[in-house]
């Protein structure tokens, strides 16, 4: 109210939107919770389809999902709440920053801890800072629940989904525990095993090797891809993108921009094929542009989760560039089925897929490429070099002789 503009309050998805925020009703009052907090007076109109609402002050007011965060063009957000930050897309965040800062705006983080992710990144970063407020506030402090009530609740998890993981997600979701197991994680062992064995870190490309890529390439929701090279010692995983609602002259551009050559371009089997409204395929385009392509067959996602369990005990992930990519392989889980109370076979879909979904393409292509290429040098005499090459190349020469 005192500072017209736009605000987006945003959970993971959009289809979560809209029942979580738009359409719940407070059990207590029997009052949509959108109009207890927002009085009819203040309103000047409501458009249900997009869960949007114009005040009489100006400002604009909107639920929204981190599903489709750059698709959210037009509008530049003053203030952003974050709304189970743990489960969204943490690309969200990064894409919006540079929006905020530009319009002197805030962000608002609230979550449940979902193991050790991103969220766990931003709260530290929220504790270490003087200009952010940062708090965890678990069942007991909060005094919503006696302590009887807390214990009947464990007692009740305990007996619906066993000891182990019924006390990880009481943890979890009353004591707002980072250190409860994310349950049912498929690279949970793999990625703690990488991360004691110092295999998460500064591993920056090394030029003696050339560049692969490995995509899962997104229609109406992310594409996701991974840069990786195959060394003497393994595989070194230099880079993850992840983006959405992109053609391919933007993927084009992207792998122009970087630092080295990309080599090849690793795509899942439906590349080949043509979709809605496109004269020519992804497989096509690329190989227009002038990049190497192989479009690997088709695998089953059972069998490519054993394949990148042990392509990950062969990594090496530079931590810097792979941040978001190893959020995604450490939240990717199996769906839990409420009525057997057991896991599901088959993963959750939701934003962690894509990269999870990347990386089994990685194994299949590295599985080919196990051989590490070497980057040739060609060494050129004296007589092919320029004037300034020649300076250069005494100057080298004499330094190491000093």
């Amino acid at each position: 109210m005192r500072r017209p503009a736009t605000y987006w309050h945003m959970l993971p998805e959009a289809s979560q939107a809209r029942k979580a925020i738009w359409n719940a009703v407070n059990p207590h009052s029997g009052k949509r919770r959108i109009d207890e907090v927002f009085p009819r007076e203040i309103i000047e109109n409501r458009n249900d389809q997009e869960m949007f609402i114009r005040f009489k002050n100006g400002s604009n007011w909107q639920v929204v999902g981190s599903d489709n965060y750059n698709s959210l063009v037009g509008s530049p957000p003053a203030g952003v709440v974050y709304s189970e930050w743990a489960l969204a897309n943490p690309s969200a965040r990064a894409y919006l920053r540079p929006i905020l800062m530009e319009n002197k705006g805030w962000q608002m983080f609230i979550t449940t801890p979902r193991g050790k992710n991103h969220a766990y990144s931003t709260y530290l970063a929220g504790v270490n800072s003087e200009t952010t407020f940062a708090q965890i506030l678990n069942a007991e402090m909060t005094g919503v629940f006696t302590p009887e009530q807390l214990k009947a609740e464990r007692l009740a998890y305990i007996e619906d989904f066993g000891e182990d993981m019924g006390n990880a997600l009481f943890e979890q979701e009353f004591m707002c525990s980072f250190e409860a197991a994310i349950m049912g994680a498929f690279y949970a062992r793999e990625l703690a095993e990488a991360t004691s064995e110092g295999r998460i870190g500064d591993f920056p490309y090394d030029p003696s090797f050339p560049v692969y890529t490995a995509w899962d390439i997104g229609r109406k929701d992310d594409t996701a891809i991974w840069f990786y090279q195959t060394t003497f010692e393994g595989v070194r995983v230099i880079d993850f993108h992840s983006s959405s609602l992109k053609d391919v002259d933007f993927y084009i551009n992207l792998l122009r921009s970087k630092p080295y050559r990309v080599e090849w371009l690793h795509l899942p089997h439906d590349a080949k094929a043509k979709r809605l409204g496109m004269k020519r395929t992804v497989e096509e385009q690329f190989h227009d542009a002038g990049f190497k392509v192989r479009c690997l067959p088709a695998l089953s996602v059972q069998d490519g989760i054993q394949a990148a369990r042990k392509t990950i005990k062969a990594c090496r992930f530079d931590q810097a560039f792979c941040a978001d990519g190893l959020n995604a392989l450490s939240q990717y889980r199996r769906e839990w089925d409420d009525d057997k109370k057991c896991f599901k076979i088959n993963p959750l879909h939701d934003w962690s897929s894509h990269g999870a979904d990347a990386f089994r393409y990685l194994a299949m292509s590295w599985m080919e490429r196990k051989q590490p290429e070497v980057v040739e040098r060609k060494i050129r005499g004296h007589s092919a070099m320029t004037l300034n090459e020649l300076f250069k190349h005494h100057a080298k020469h004499k330094s190491r002789r000093i």
